[in-house]
């Protein structure tokens, strides 16, 4: 078996397709590449590629490396529709290089979120064993061995912790020297400790409807932020793909060397990118 054919198969028991944002998302095989590139020995593995971002110095990080033979890019590189393809536009560019180097890419990005075992999940595993989880919106006929999959998660803590040691599981977790809070009054003197924390990976403005002491994600609006002030909880934000780079390590890296091994064809290796990084730094 061909491997994009195997990759493809491994990551719809990953993260299935049916769980992904199918209203506005755009997910799964986005560029099947005609020709797949051939290894130049026959010693070394075939390469998967992991990473987050899509960018020009990631894209030149994959392709430098003749094993790799598929990409899989969380967030997509093709997310509109297309009318042409050329060389002056920078992600039309991208993804004609690895479609003529017999690269092909794949996203998996809103499903990785709602599966079990996902982004979100990992996200929770930086509080560990500390209390009880569930998801904010159950998915709806989830597939077999994905009961517990949906969009957001958040812990009931068994024993309510200070705002502070809080923050400090979610830098520990997420490998963050500082992360930006907005911390309610009540809070910030321990007046009342926190019970509940919500997460959802990357853009976390749809979580606001649904209560929890302090929410953790990526990024918010302005006025996300001051609406959860005044409901009298507090926001971490750990700017967008922080709170996903990650889970490509921890996670997916072994979930898919591991099916990979065991379908019978030859050894595959799963890298993570090196150059992939969040935009935005303290300065």
């Amino acid at each position: 078996m061909a491997l994009l054919a195997r990759v493809l198969k491994s990551m719809e028991r990953i993260a299935p397709q049916s769980l992904a944002e199918q209203a506005w998302d755009n997910v799964g095989l986005l560029v099947e590449a005609p020709y797949p590139r051939t290894r130049t020995a026959s010693t070394t593995p075939q390469r998967v590629f992991l990473t987050i971002d899509f960018t020009s110095a990631v894209v030149d990080e994959a392709l430098s490396d003749p094993s790799v033979g598929v990409i899989i890019a969380y967030h997509p590189p093709i997310f509109r529709g297309l009318k042409r393809l050329q060389l002056k536009d920078t992600k039309q560019r991208m993804v004609l290089q690895c479609a003529a180097k017999g690269v092909s890419v794949y996203s998996p990005h809103t499903s990785c979120d709602s599966c079990e075992d996902g982004v979100n999940d990992w996200l929770l595993k930086g509080f560990g064993d500390a209390g009880s989880t569930s998801v904010y919106v159950p998915a709806e006929n989830p597939p077999a061995g994905h009961e517990k999959a949906g969009k957001g998660r958040y812990i009931t803590f068994d024993k309510p912790q200070p705002v502070q040691q809080v923050i400090e599981q979610i830098k520990a977790h997420l490998g963050m020297k500082h992360v930006r809070a907005a911390i309610h009054p009540t809070h910030a003197n321990n007046e009342r400790l926190i019970s509940t924390v919500g997460v959802w990976a990357g853009s976390g403005s749809e979580m606001m409807s649904h209560k929890a002491d302090v929410y953790l994600t990526g990024e918010l609006g302005h006025h996300d932020v001051l609406e959860a002030l005044e409901q009298n909880s507090t926001v971490v934000l750990c700017e967008h793909s922080n709170t996903e780079r990650g889970y490509l390590s921890a996670v997916l890296k072994p979930k898919l060397e591991e099916l990979l091994s065991q379908d019978g064809g030859e050894g595959v290796e799963v890298i993570v990118s090196r150059t992939d990084k969040d935009p935005l730094v303290v300065v």
